[in-house]
């Protein structure tokens, strides 16, 4: 395939085989001129879906681009307001807004979670701390038996999470893949009365001044349009696979036990059944835009734009220490602090940040200045390792990007996508 790139100081341009109907779209500046031909391979045909790219640096958008195709037939383009579910980089988003909960004195993160929640406190979690749930060390990790039907209502997960006693590994580093959300929509919702779906807007999306946070399906009206998944339709008998699994996740290991539910497969396939739940763990729908700009503001002493999106003394205890200790469900050293993971290996991930399953991330660098989000909506398709792996050179070439920006200065980009609006205001 012949890729053209035109590239200057304000706008970044790649088109392919015309036949492809393939294009990419965007700014980026010229510094950034080999993040974008790298993420351009990425995606090397219609079947191979598509994605989003964004940096910030010092709080400012220096790339802002995307490709290829949103829907499984590879017919419509990724669009600047185009969004797929990015699984457990949900997390981070769900971890930053009880962070602004914190900084306004709402919670603290060595308080009980049942002096917020009292119901939590059932069956020896009385002491259990909002920093120990947020450094996946409560003991809950299993979603003990939880039908499709459960987890389609978050109420009844985290009224059972409440209820629930923790497991033998109590106050030990185990991932919580799906019920951290519920953990943190309850503490959430006893503070504030509110749904993590509603705090996803009046936390993340208003402050931030995108549209391009949800949790779960956008409503009627957003300009967001969610992303199809790209995967097998067809995965052996999807009914097999599910029975394999369960007899994996009752018998051997308690990160699937984390992880499974009845029709897991069937969930992220066609029209997504998985976007109508309320999983703050999994299910949140957000532009490569909007995940960079919140990282961003993280990477710059909490501020975006002139507005303080979080306190710089609040920012500057989110970086952990690294840990080669292997996560209990993982197996993997991942160490978590209030919400984020890094990865404890010199200079393949510096900073924090959360990867989902499938690839997509949103990460940042303090101490450079520098955040990103990688998007896309493909899911066990021939490229998973180069989906996986495919961030970590990205990230490598961004980094050696902007230490040559802060040598040669650079133009912030213009950004593209839509603001920030309530979903009644938006027209359809």
């Amino acid at each position: 395939m012949k890729v053209d790139i035109r590239v200057d100081r304000r706008a970044v341009s790649i088109r392919d085989d015309p036949d492809a109907g393939h294009r990419m779209s965007g700014a980026a500046d010229s510094n950034f001129g080999c993040v974008v031909r790298f993420f351009a391979s990425m995606f090397p045909a219609r079947r191979f879906g598509g994605g989003a790219l964004a940096v910030y640096l010092d709080g400012q958008p220096v790339v802002d681009v995307w490709t290829g195709w949103s829907d499984l037939s590879g017919e419509v383009p990724w669009a600047a307001d185009t969004a797929p579910m990015v699984f457990s980089a949900t997390k981070g988003m769900a971890s930053t807004v009880i962070h602004r909960l914190v900084d306004r004195g709402l919670i603290d993160y060595d308080t009980p979670v049942a002096d917020y929640w009292p119901e939590f406190g059932a069956n020896g979690k009385s002491d259990l701390t909002v920093r120990e749930v947020m450094r996946h060390r409560a003991g809950l990790s299993g979603l003990r038996g939880a039908t499709w039907d459960d987890l389609l209502d978050h109420v009844v997960m985290e009224d059972r999470l409440a209820a629930a006693a923790p497991g033998r590994l109590l106050g030990k580093p185990a991932y919580h893949a799906l019920t951290y959300g519920w953990l943190l929509s309850g503490l959430a919702r006893a503070v504030t009365g509110k749904d993590m779906r509603v705090l996803f807007r009046e936390e993340l999306a208003e402050p931030l001044g995108t549209d391009g946070f949800h949790l779960g399906r956008p409503p009627a009206g957003s300009p967001t349009r969610v992303a199809e998944i790209i995967m097998p339709q067809n995965i052996v008998g999807s009914g097999l696979v599910n029975a394999l699994a369960q007899r994996v996740a009752i018998g051997l290991s308690g990160g699937y036990r984390s992880l499974y539910f009845p029709g897991m497969i069937a969930a992220v396939q066609g029209d997504i059944p998985l976007l109508d739940a309320e999983i703050p763990a999994a299910n949140g729908v957000v532009t490569a835009r909007a995940l960079a700009r919140m990282y961003g503001a993280l990477a710059n002493g909490g501020e975006i734009d002139g507005t303080q999106f979080l306190s710089s003394e609040l920012v500057a205890g989110l970086t952990g220490q690294p840990s080669l200790q292997p996560d209990r469900n993982l197996g993997l050293p991942m160490p978590f602090h209030l919400g984020y993971h890094s990865i404890p290996f010199p200079n393949v991930m510096p900073g924090f940040g959360h990867v989902g399953m499938g690839g997509s991330v949103g990460w940042n660098d303090p101490a450079t200045g520098l955040s990103f989000a990688l998007v896309h909506n493909r899911l066990l398709t021939p490229l998973v390792m180069t989906d996986y792996g495919g961030f970590v050179a990205l990230y490598r070439l961004i980094r050696q990007a902007a230490e040559r920006v802060r040598k040669r200065g650079f133009h912030p980009v213009t950004e593209y996508g839509a603001p920030y609006s309530e979903p009644g205001a938006v027209a359809g």
